[in-house]
Protein backbone atom coordinates (compact mmCIF):
# COMPACT_ATOMS: atom_id res chain seq x y z
CA UNK A 1 0.00 0.00 0.00
CA UNK A 2 1.41 3.27 -1.33
CA UNK A 3 1.83 6.12 1.64
CA UNK A 4 -1.01 8.74 1.80
CA UNK A 5 -0.23 11.93 0.58
CA UNK A 6 -3.34 13.56 2.70
CA UNK A 7 -0.97 15.49 5.52
CA UNK A 8 1.37 16.81 2.49
CA UNK A 9 -0.63 19.90 3.74
CA UNK A 10 -1.00 23.24 5.99
CA UNK A 11 -3.25 23.40 8.25
CA UNK A 12 -4.83 25.92 7.73
CA UNK A 13 -6.40 24.08 4.66
CA UNK A 14 -8.31 21.45 7.43
CA UNK A 15 -9.47 24.16 9.94
CA UNK A 16 -11.47 26.03 6.64
CA UNK A 17 -13.06 22.86 6.09
CA UNK A 18 -13.75 22.80 9.77
CA UNK A 19 -15.22 26.32 10.00
CA UNK A 20 -17.06 25.68 6.35
CA UNK A 21 -18.55 22.46 7.57
CA UNK A 22 -19.93 24.40 10.47
CA UNK A 23 -21.53 27.48 8.86
CA UNK A 24 -22.48 25.80 5.50
CA UNK A 25 -20.68 26.60 3.03
CA UNK A 26 -18.61 23.46 2.62
CA UNK A 27 -20.73 22.20 -0.58
CA UNK A 28 -20.80 25.84 -2.23
CA UNK A 29 -19.25 25.06 -5.33
CA UNK A 30 -16.13 27.11 -6.40
CA UNK A 31 -13.94 27.00 -9.21
CA UNK A 32 -9.95 27.82 -7.96
CA UNK A 33 -7.64 28.74 -10.45
CA UNK A 34 -3.20 27.91 -9.55
CA UNK A 35 -1.15 30.54 -11.99
CA UNK A 36 1.89 33.02 -11.78
CA UNK A 37 1.36 36.47 -11.21
CA UNK A 38 5.27 37.25 -12.72
CA UNK A 39 7.90 35.02 -14.07
CA UNK A 40 10.43 35.58 -11.32
CA UNK A 41 14.53 36.01 -12.16
CA UNK A 42 12.44 38.33 -15.50
CA UNK A 43 13.02 35.45 -17.46
CA UNK A 44 10.83 35.26 -20.65
CA UNK A 45 8.63 32.36 -20.38
CA UNK A 46 8.54 29.31 -17.46
CA UNK A 47 7.88 25.61 -18.37
CA UNK A 48 5.01 23.93 -16.69
CA UNK A 49 6.31 20.72 -14.47
CA UNK A 50 4.88 18.24 -11.87
CA UNK A 51 1.39 17.92 -13.70
CA UNK A 52 1.88 14.09 -14.19
CA UNK A 53 3.55 13.76 -10.56
CA UNK A 54 0.33 15.84 -9.06
CA UNK A 55 -2.05 13.18 -10.73
CA UNK A 56 -0.26 10.55 -9.33
CA UNK A 57 -0.40 12.20 -6.09
CA UNK A 58 -3.51 13.02 -6.15
CA UNK A 59 -5.05 9.02 -6.17
CA UNK A 60 -3.11 8.44 -2.93
CA UNK A 61 -4.66 11.92 -1.35
CA UNK A 62 -6.73 9.73 1.22
CA UNK A 63 -6.93 9.93 5.44
CA UNK A 64 -6.79 6.91 6.63
CA UNK A 65 -6.34 5.42 10.51
CA UNK A 66 -2.69 6.99 10.88
CA UNK A 67 -3.69 10.62 9.74
CA UNK A 68 -6.90 10.90 11.00
CA UNK A 69 -5.22 9.25 14.73
CA UNK A 70 -2.49 12.84 14.02
CA UNK A 71 -5.57 14.71 13.91
CA UNK A 72 -7.37 13.60 16.29
CA UNK A 73 -4.29 14.17 19.15
CA UNK A 74 -3.69 17.34 18.11
CA UNK A 75 -6.91 18.56 17.73
CA UNK A 76 -6.48 19.90 14.38
CA UNK A 77 -10.19 19.87 13.64
CA UNK A 78 -13.25 18.66 15.72
CA UNK A 79 -14.82 15.12 15.05
CA UNK A 80 -17.73 15.96 12.51
CA UNK A 81 -14.91 16.83 10.35
CA UNK A 82 -12.62 13.87 11.03
CA UNK A 83 -15.81 11.85 9.97
CA UNK A 84 -15.88 14.61 6.40
CA UNK A 85 -12.16 13.71 6.28
CA UNK A 86 -12.30 9.85 6.73
CA UNK A 87 -14.09 9.74 3.27
CA UNK A 88 -12.75 12.60 1.42
CA UNK A 89 -12.15 11.62 -2.07
CA UNK A 90 -11.88 14.65 -5.01
CA UNK A 91 -14.89 13.98 -7.20
CA UNK A 92 -14.06 17.45 -8.75
CA UNK A 93 -12.63 18.25 -12.32
CA UNK A 94 -9.17 19.66 -13.41
CA UNK A 95 -8.23 20.91 -16.59
CA UNK A 96 -4.80 22.32 -17.29
CA UNK A 97 -2.06 23.24 -19.68
CA UNK A 98 -0.06 20.15 -20.69
CA UNK A 99 2.98 19.28 -18.73
CA UNK A 100 5.71 20.69 -20.84
CA UNK A 101 3.82 23.58 -22.01
CA UNK A 102 5.07 27.14 -21.75
CA UNK A 103 3.06 29.48 -19.49
CA UNK A 104 3.06 33.31 -19.07
CA UNK A 105 1.95 36.08 -16.35
CA UNK A 106 -1.63 35.35 -15.41
CA UNK A 107 -1.54 31.55 -17.30
CA UNK A 108 -4.18 29.79 -16.07
CA UNK A 109 -1.84 26.88 -15.06
CA UNK A 110 -4.28 24.56 -13.59
CA UNK A 111 -8.36 25.07 -12.98
CA UNK A 112 -10.02 23.41 -9.94
CA UNK A 113 -13.70 22.65 -9.56
CA UNK A 114 -15.46 21.08 -7.13
CA UNK A 115 -17.04 22.13 -3.78
CA UNK A 116 -15.27 24.27 -1.74
CA UNK A 117 -14.11 21.99 0.96
CA UNK A 118 -12.82 19.31 -1.64
CA UNK A 119 -11.08 21.74 -4.23
CA UNK A 120 -9.01 24.18 -1.42
CA UNK A 121 -7.64 20.81 0.48
CA UNK A 122 -5.44 20.64 -2.87
CA UNK A 123 -3.63 23.64 -2.20
CA UNK A 124 -0.44 23.75 -1.23
CA UNK A 125 0.15 19.80 -2.80
CA UNK A 126 -0.49 21.20 -5.95
CA UNK A 127 1.31 24.13 -5.77
CA UNK A 128 4.46 22.59 -3.77
CA UNK A 129 4.79 20.08 -6.76
CA UNK A 130 4.23 22.57 -9.46
CA UNK A 131 6.58 25.15 -7.85
CA UNK A 132 9.11 23.03 -7.68
CA UNK A 133 8.99 21.56 -10.79
CA UNK A 134 8.26 24.31 -12.50
CA UNK A 135 11.16 26.53 -11.44
CA UNK A 136 13.46 24.00 -12.41
CA UNK A 137 12.21 22.86 -16.01
CA UNK A 138 12.36 26.87 -16.59
CA UNK A 139 15.75 27.02 -15.81
CA UNK A 140 16.38 23.56 -17.28
CA UNK A 141 14.82 24.59 -20.79
CA UNK A 142 16.92 27.91 -20.62
CA UNK A 143 20.12 26.03 -20.56
CA UNK A 144 19.24 23.50 -23.14
CA UNK A 145 18.65 26.67 -25.69
CA UNK A 146 22.43 27.42 -24.36
CA UNK A 147 23.62 24.43 -25.35
CA UNK A 148 21.76 24.22 -28.47
CA UNK A 149 22.46 20.41 -30.25
CA UNK A 150 25.09 19.36 -27.65
CA UNK A 151 23.76 17.21 -25.13
CA UNK A 152 23.05 17.90 -21.07
CA UNK A 153 23.15 15.56 -18.44
CA UNK A 154 21.53 16.46 -14.90
CA UNK A 155 23.91 15.41 -12.03
CA UNK A 156 22.74 17.25 -9.07
CA UNK A 157 21.46 14.92 -6.75
CA UNK A 158 23.66 15.55 -4.42
CA UNK A 159 22.74 19.14 -3.99
CA UNK A 160 18.99 18.48 -3.23
CA UNK A 161 17.08 16.30 -0.45
CA UNK A 162 16.45 12.81 -1.76
CA UNK A 163 13.00 12.89 -3.00
CA UNK A 164 13.23 16.75 -4.67
CA UNK A 165 16.77 15.15 -6.40
CA UNK A 166 14.36 12.76 -8.21
CA UNK A 167 11.55 15.40 -9.27
CA UNK A 168 14.53 18.09 -10.32
CA UNK A 169 15.23 15.05 -12.77
CA UNK A 170 12.37 14.53 -14.25
CA UNK A 171 11.35 18.17 -14.66
CA UNK A 172 14.81 18.99 -16.12
CA UNK A 173 14.27 15.65 -18.99
CA UNK A 174 10.89 17.09 -19.33
CA UNK A 175 12.57 20.19 -20.37
CA UNK A 176 15.65 19.53 -22.65
CA UNK A 177 17.71 17.58 -20.42
CA UNK A 178 19.11 14.05 -22.14
CA UNK A 179 19.95 12.01 -18.71
CA UNK A 180 20.84 11.88 -15.14
CA UNK A 181 23.05 10.48 -12.63
CA UNK A 182 20.19 9.69 -10.57
CA UNK A 183 18.78 6.26 -10.59
CA UNK A 184 15.60 6.47 -8.85
CA UNK A 185 14.89 8.69 -10.90
CA UNK A 186 15.66 6.53 -14.24
CA UNK A 187 13.76 3.71 -12.44
CA UNK A 188 10.65 5.90 -11.57
CA UNK A 189 10.47 7.63 -14.65
CA UNK A 190 12.31 5.94 -17.41
CA UNK A 191 14.76 8.52 -17.67
CA UNK A 192 17.87 7.33 -19.26
CA UNK A 193 20.73 7.38 -16.33
CA UNK A 194 24.36 8.07 -17.11
CA UNK A 195 27.60 8.10 -14.75
CA UNK A 196 31.49 6.43 -14.37
CA UNK A 197 33.69 7.42 -11.81
CA UNK A 198 34.74 10.88 -9.37
CA UNK A 199 37.36 12.10 -8.02
CA UNK A 200 37.85 9.44 -5.24
CA UNK A 201 37.71 6.34 -7.80
CA UNK A 202 41.17 8.04 -9.19
CA UNK A 203 42.49 8.98 -5.18
CA UNK A 204 41.60 5.16 -4.29
CA UNK A 205 44.56 3.96 -6.53
CA UNK A 206 48.29 4.18 -5.88
CA UNK A 207 49.00 6.49 -9.65
CA UNK A 208 46.18 7.70 -11.87
CA UNK A 209 46.88 5.11 -14.64
CA UNK A 210 45.90 2.36 -12.13
CA UNK A 211 42.95 4.32 -11.94
CA UNK A 212 42.13 4.68 -15.64
CA UNK A 213 43.26 1.00 -16.25
CA UNK A 214 41.15 -0.21 -13.70
CA UNK A 215 38.12 1.72 -15.38
CA UNK A 216 38.73 0.92 -18.83
CA UNK A 217 38.73 -2.96 -17.78
CA UNK A 218 35.27 -2.70 -16.36
CA UNK A 219 33.63 -0.44 -18.73
CA UNK A 220 35.39 -0.08 -21.92
CA UNK A 221 37.56 2.07 -23.96
CA UNK A 222 33.77 3.65 -24.71
CA UNK A 223 34.16 4.95 -21.35
CA UNK A 224 34.90 8.35 -20.45
CA UNK A 225 37.62 9.12 -17.85
CA UNK A 226 38.08 12.09 -15.25
CA UNK A 227 41.29 13.77 -16.04
CA UNK A 228 41.42 16.83 -13.93
CA UNK A 229 42.51 15.29 -10.46
CA UNK A 230 46.33 15.96 -10.80
CA UNK A 231 47.86 17.80 -13.81
CA UNK A 232 44.85 17.68 -17.19
CA UNK A 233 47.68 17.77 -19.69
CA UNK A 234 49.11 14.68 -17.98
CA UNK A 235 45.85 13.29 -17.16
CA UNK A 236 45.37 13.62 -20.75
CA UNK A 237 47.93 11.71 -22.17
CA UNK A 238 47.85 8.74 -19.34
CA UNK A 239 44.24 7.97 -20.69
CA UNK A 240 44.98 8.37 -24.27
CA UNK A 241 48.28 5.97 -23.35
CA UNK A 242 45.88 3.64 -21.97
CA UNK A 243 43.11 3.70 -23.90
CA UNK A 244 43.87 4.24 -27.32
CA UNK A 245 42.43 7.16 -29.48
CA UNK A 246 39.45 4.93 -29.29
CA UNK A 247 38.58 6.53 -25.69
CA UNK A 248 35.40 7.47 -25.70
CA UNK A 249 35.50 10.71 -23.59
CA UNK A 250 37.37 12.96 -21.22
CA UNK A 251 35.72 14.99 -18.60
CA UNK A 252 36.86 18.12 -16.89
CA UNK A 253 35.69 19.29 -13.86
CA UNK A 254 37.93 22.16 -13.11
CA UNK A 255 40.06 25.80 -14.31
CA UNK A 256 39.33 28.12 -16.86
CA UNK A 257 36.41 26.07 -19.21
CA UNK A 258 37.02 27.73 -22.85
CA UNK A 259 41.00 27.89 -22.18
CA UNK A 260 41.11 24.31 -20.96
CA UNK A 261 38.75 22.89 -23.59
CA UNK A 262 40.87 24.21 -25.75
CA UNK A 263 43.40 22.93 -24.69
CA UNK A 264 42.70 19.44 -24.52
CA UNK A 265 40.92 19.03 -27.76
CA UNK A 266 44.16 20.30 -29.51
CA UNK A 267 46.04 17.83 -27.20
CA UNK A 268 43.66 14.75 -28.18
CA UNK A 269 44.10 15.73 -31.88
CA UNK A 270 47.78 15.51 -31.38
CA UNK A 271 47.31 11.86 -29.55
CA UNK A 272 45.30 10.81 -32.37
CA UNK A 273 42.04 11.22 -29.77
CA UNK A 274 40.41 13.18 -32.83
CA UNK A 275 36.83 10.93 -31.76
CA UNK A 276 37.49 11.38 -28.22
CA UNK A 277 34.47 13.74 -26.94
CA UNK A 278 35.15 16.31 -24.23
CA UNK A 279 32.51 16.70 -21.26
CA UNK A 280 32.92 19.72 -18.92
CA UNK A 281 30.80 20.08 -15.78
CA UNK A 282 31.84 22.32 -12.81
CA UNK A 283 29.05 24.60 -11.53
CA UNK A 284 27.86 25.31 -14.87
CA UNK A 285 24.36 27.22 -15.43
CA UNK A 286 22.99 28.75 -18.79
CA UNK A 287 25.40 31.64 -18.45
CA UNK A 288 28.36 29.42 -18.37
CA UNK A 289 27.32 26.88 -20.58
CA UNK A 290 26.51 29.95 -23.23
CA UNK A 291 29.95 31.25 -23.03
CA UNK A 292 31.08 27.42 -24.17
CA UNK A 293 29.30 27.78 -27.14
CA UNK A 294 32.41 28.24 -29.60
CA UNK A 295 34.67 25.80 -27.82
CA UNK A 296 35.38 22.81 -28.41
CA UNK A 297 33.17 21.18 -25.69
CA UNK A 298 30.67 17.95 -26.77
CA UNK A 299 28.49 18.03 -23.58
CA UNK A 300 27.58 19.39 -20.45
CA UNK A 301 27.32 17.99 -16.76
CA UNK A 302 25.04 20.47 -14.50
CA UNK A 303 24.36 19.68 -10.80
CA UNK A 304 23.86 22.49 -8.64
CA UNK A 305 22.18 25.35 -10.80
CA UNK A 306 19.55 22.94 -12.40
CA UNK A 307 18.56 21.42 -9.23
CA UNK A 308 17.88 25.04 -7.73
CA UNK A 309 15.96 26.86 -10.40
CA UNK A 310 19.64 28.70 -11.12
CA UNK A 311 18.93 31.18 -8.61
CA UNK A 312 15.21 30.89 -8.64
CA UNK A 313 14.28 28.14 -6.55
CA UNK A 314 10.49 28.22 -6.76
CA UNK A 315 8.03 29.42 -9.68
CA UNK A 316 6.13 32.07 -7.69
CA UNK A 317 2.59 30.05 -8.53
CA UNK A 318 -0.45 31.03 -6.08
CA UNK A 319 -3.67 29.45 -5.83
CA UNK A 320 -6.83 31.72 -5.56
CA UNK A 321 -10.54 30.98 -5.73
CA UNK A 322 -11.76 33.34 -8.72
CA UNK A 323 -15.51 31.90 -8.73
CA UNK A 324 -18.42 30.61 -6.47
CA UNK A 325 -21.76 29.51 -6.52
CA UNK A 326 -23.96 31.82 -4.08
CA UNK A 327 -26.59 31.22 -1.78
CA UNK A 328 -29.04 30.86 -4.07
CA UNK A 329 -27.33 28.69 -6.20
CA UNK A 330 -25.63 31.47 -8.90
CA UNK A 331 -22.13 31.75 -9.34
CA UNK A 332 -20.43 34.66 -8.76
CA UNK A 333 -16.97 35.69 -10.02
CA UNK A 334 -14.08 36.56 -7.20
CA UNK A 335 -11.09 38.63 -7.11
CA UNK A 336 -8.35 39.26 -4.56
CA UNK A 337 -7.65 42.97 -4.92
CA UNK A 338 -4.79 43.54 -2.93
CA UNK A 339 -1.93 45.54 -4.13
CA UNK A 340 0.87 43.81 -5.89
CA UNK A 341 -1.08 40.39 -5.02
CA UNK A 342 -4.46 40.82 -7.39
CA UNK A 343 -6.16 38.42 -9.52
CA UNK A 344 -8.57 37.70 -12.43
CA UNK A 345 -12.20 36.61 -11.14
CA UNK A 346 -13.87 34.21 -13.14
CA UNK A 347 -13.54 30.51 -15.20
CA UNK A 348 -11.02 31.33 -17.97
CA UNK A 349 -10.52 29.69 -21.32
CA UNK A 350 -6.81 30.22 -22.69
CA UNK A 351 -4.83 30.11 -25.92
CA UNK A 352 -1.33 30.63 -27.56
CA UNK A 353 -2.35 33.15 -30.62
CA UNK A 354 0.37 32.36 -33.33
CA UNK A 355 1.50 34.46 -36.27
CA UNK A 356 3.18 31.91 -39.11
CA UNK A 357 3.86 29.41 -36.17
CA UNK A 358 5.39 31.82 -34.06
CA UNK A 359 4.01 33.05 -30.33
CA UNK A 360 2.21 36.71 -30.44
CA UNK A 361 0.01 36.59 -27.09
CA UNK A 362 -1.10 34.52 -24.60
CA UNK A 363 -5.10 35.02 -24.88
CA UNK A 364 -6.99 34.67 -21.63
CA UNK A 365 -10.83 34.96 -22.26
CA UNK A 366 -13.02 35.22 -18.90
CA UNK A 367 -16.56 33.79 -18.82
CA UNK A 368 -19.11 35.83 -17.17
CA UNK A 369 -21.77 32.98 -17.35
CA UNK A 370 -19.59 29.88 -16.17
CA UNK A 371 -21.84 27.91 -18.95
CA UNK A 372 -19.71 27.45 -21.73
CA UNK A 373 -16.01 28.49 -22.39
CA UNK A 374 -14.68 29.54 -25.47
CA UNK A 375 -12.87 26.37 -27.45
CA UNK A 376 -10.77 26.57 -29.98
CA UNK A 377 -12.91 26.88 -32.86
CA UNK A 378 -13.59 30.71 -32.17
CA UNK A 379 -10.14 31.24 -31.83
CA UNK A 380 -8.94 29.77 -35.44
CA UNK A 381 -5.56 31.74 -35.74
CA UNK A 382 -4.30 30.23 -31.88
CA UNK A 383 -3.73 27.26 -30.31
CA UNK A 384 -5.95 25.31 -27.36
CA UNK A 385 -3.60 25.22 -24.45
CA UNK A 386 -6.27 23.48 -21.70
CA UNK A 387 -6.83 19.85 -21.21
CA UNK A 388 -8.82 17.67 -19.29
CA UNK A 389 -6.46 16.30 -16.30
CA UNK A 390 -9.31 15.18 -13.76
CA UNK A 391 -12.59 13.91 -15.09
CA UNK A 392 -15.01 13.28 -12.17
CA UNK A 393 -12.21 12.60 -9.72
CA UNK A 394 -10.20 10.59 -11.97
CA UNK A 395 -6.84 11.92 -13.52
CA UNK A 396 -5.91 10.76 -16.52
CA UNK A 397 -3.58 7.97 -16.70
CA UNK A 398 -1.60 9.44 -19.93
CA UNK A 399 -0.07 12.22 -18.40
CA UNK A 400 1.29 9.84 -15.35
CA UNK A 401 4.40 7.21 -15.20
CA UNK A 402 7.08 7.04 -17.59
CA UNK A 403 4.96 7.40 -20.87
CA UNK A 404 3.58 10.57 -19.48
CA UNK A 405 7.20 12.26 -19.12
CA UNK A 406 8.11 11.04 -22.35
CA UNK A 407 4.74 12.66 -23.73
CA UNK A 408 5.74 16.21 -21.91
CA UNK A 409 9.27 16.03 -23.31
CA UNK A 410 7.78 15.76 -26.74
CA UNK A 411 5.25 18.77 -26.23
CA UNK A 412 7.64 20.91 -24.52
CA UNK A 413 10.13 20.65 -27.60
CA UNK A 414 7.26 21.37 -30.34
CA UNK A 415 5.75 24.32 -28.29
CA UNK A 416 9.37 25.49 -27.60
CA UNK A 417 9.58 26.07 -31.29
CA UNK A 418 6.74 28.36 -31.32
CA UNK A 419 8.95 31.28 -29.06
CA UNK A 420 10.07 34.29 -30.77
CA UNK A 421 13.98 34.74 -31.21
CA UNK A 422 13.50 37.56 -28.35
CA UNK A 423 12.73 34.32 -25.90
CA UNK A 424 15.90 32.86 -26.30
CA UNK A 425 18.24 35.59 -24.93
CA UNK A 426 19.37 34.85 -21.68
CA UNK A 427 19.03 38.49 -20.18
CA UNK A 428 16.50 39.44 -17.55
CA UNK A 429 13.63 41.05 -19.68
CA UNK A 430 9.92 41.55 -19.77
CA UNK A 431 8.03 37.83 -21.20
CA UNK A 432 8.46 37.15 -24.80
CA UNK A 433 4.88 37.61 -25.40
CA UNK A 434 1.88 39.72 -23.54
CA UNK A 435 -1.19 38.20 -21.81
CA UNK A 436 -4.14 39.46 -23.21
CA UNK A 437 -7.41 39.14 -21.07
CA UNK A 438 -10.91 39.43 -22.61
CA UNK A 439 -14.33 38.27 -22.40
CA UNK A 440 -16.34 35.86 -24.37
CA UNK A 441 -18.11 38.56 -26.25
CA UNK A 442 -15.16 40.50 -27.17
CA UNK A 443 -13.38 37.58 -28.26
CA UNK A 444 -15.90 36.85 -30.76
Amino acid sequence: MRPSTALLTDRYELTMIDAALRDGTADRRCVFELFGRRLPGARRFGVVAGTGRLLSLLRDFRFADDELRFLRDEKVVDAATLDFLEGYRFSGSITGYREGELYFPGSPILTIEGTFAEAVILETLALSVLNHDSAVATAAARMSVAAGDRPLAEMGSRRAAETSAVAAARAAYIAGFGATSNLEAGRQWGIPTMGTAAHSWTLLHDTEEDAFRAQIEALGTGTTLLVDTYDIRAGVETAVRIAGTELGGVRIDSGDLPTVAAEVRAQLDELGATGTRITVTSDLDEYAIAALAASPVDAYGVGTSVVTGSGTPTAGMVYKLVARQDGDGGWVAVAKASTDKGSTGGRKAAFRTLDGGTATSELIVVSDGFEELDTAAAHPGARALQVPLVVDGEPDAAYEGAAGVEAARAHHARVREELPVRALALSRSDPAIPTVYTDAESAV
